[in-house]
């Protein structure tokens, strides 16, 4: 019986596996992951999760009893090293699996901050359910709140934290990897209109105290009092497996357009993965769940002789005191934007291209325009500023032109 092994149970993972069984595979289909309980999701870790909204039961992907009808084993454990030679894996505790088709779903870890006193007590990062415990008991008693990093996950956790916090920005503005200006103007404003107080271009120089932080030291000299740091600056992908077994590694795993790494043998998803990305133009590892999902999915029909290259159009979401932002498409290279909707009024969308072709869309507190952006993208991938200028810059409308 051909047995199909997934390294990693988070959405990637999990997606691989279910897929498989969609699909119809009838072999063995094995999920080991390297934490406790059953596979869950993360986004709502940051958000509904630490604010308290949402328990364990909205976290899991599925309940127990749904691994059992649909025969996917799990199995609990860290994998030591991957024995192409052999086709089997070796988890710590000394047992060994084998595989006729493995796939890596290993994830990221979060980036450490590379400065003196990031080990102190009372500094935290954000990334499996154990983090989001701690952190929630850590908040009870904080008084003084430091968040390092304007990310989504520095935001969401100022967003739900409770209490004002002070966002360190190294950069000049906030969300500034994932969004256009206006939309980082927008978010600064949410933020510091909610309490936050927001550092933009200013580095972390230290973190100051005795055995626990008490105080960060900024770029500047200055010093902040905090009893509590959440460093959120950016992810490393786990690639240590793959290294070792010898696959090739840049950026993550790199793998071709089928999601194959260089051992035909193994294929990697997720936030490990470093794949020819169609909207790029270029290799690129993206942390996201669409990009999750539809990889796994992806993989699983290669594993079952359906293979067609990956080109899912990438989005992603944040939810951030009220307000939402959606993205469709990816902003790297933009040249051009085009406001639409009422910025004033928290409600807009602002349109991003490329050499005259619209590359991303970036939705405030407007799902419809969402909607419309994601189908414009399915029905033509590279939609021209003349064609969305003669349409008012009206997605829908633009959408309802290239149906003829």
């Amino acid at each position: 019986m051909e047995t199909v092994l997934v390294v990693g149970a988070g959405q990637s993972g999990f997606g691989v596996a279910t897929s498989l069984r969609d699909k119809g595979f009838d072999g063995r289909v094995v999920l080991i992951g390297d934490e406790p309980g059953l596979p869950y999701q993360r986004p709502p870790l940051s958000k509904g999760y630490l604010a308290g909204t949402a328990g364990d039961a909205q976290l899991r992907l599925r309940p127990e009893d749904f691994f059992g009808e649909k025969d996917i084993e799990l199995i609990p454990g860290r994998v030591a090293s991957v024995d192409r030679d052999d086709t089997k894996v070796v988890l710590e505790d000394g047992s060994a699996h084998e595989y006729d088709h493995l796939v890596l779903a290993t994830g990221a870890d979060n980036r450490v901050l590379p400065v003196p006193g990031s080990t102190l007590d009372g500094v935290f990062t954000l990334r499996t359910k154990d983090d989001a415990d701690v952190l929630r008991a850590a908040l009870e008693n904080a008084e003084n709140v430091v968040v390092v990093g304007g990310g989504f996950i520095g935001l969401e956790f100022a967003a739900h934290a409770g209490r004002p916090v002070t966002i360190v920005e190294a950069q000049d503005r906030l969300l500034a990897r994932v969004a256009t200006p206006e939309v980082s103007a927008y978010f600064a404003a949410l933020h510091e209109g909610a309490g936050h107080t927001v550092l933009l271009g200013t580095g972390v120089a230290a973190l100051h105290g005795d055995g626990r932080v008490a105080e960060v030291e900024l770029s500047d000299g200055s010093r902040l009092l905090a009893d509590l740091v959440l460093v959120g600056v950016g992810v490393v992908p786990r690639t240590r497996l793959a290294e070792e077994a010898g696959l090739a590694v840049a950026n993550g795993v790199v793998v071709d357009e089928h999601l194959r790494t260089s051992d035909p043998k193994i294929s990697a998803v997720g936030d490990c993965a470093n794949f020819p990305c169609v909207q790029a133009g270029t290799a690129t590892r993206l942390e996201s769940v669409q990009n999750a999902v539809d990889q796994a999915r992806a993989v699983a029909a290669v594993i079952v002789g359906e293979p067609a290259p990956y080109e899912s159009l990438p989005w992603f979401w944040t939810d951030q005191l009220g307000a939402k932002l959606q993205i469709a498409g990816l902003l790297t290279g933009a040249d051009k934007t085009v406001v639409t909707g009422d910025r004033d009024g928290g409600k807009f969308s602002v349109l991003s291209f490329r050499d005259g072709v619209l590359v991303g869309v970036e939705s405030v507190n407007r799902p419809p325009d969402h909607i419309a952006a994601r189908r414009l993208f399915a029905a033509d991938p590279e939609p021209r500023f003349e064609t969305l200028e003669a349409n008012g810059f009206d997605l829908k409308a633009t959408f309802a032109s290239t149906r003829g």
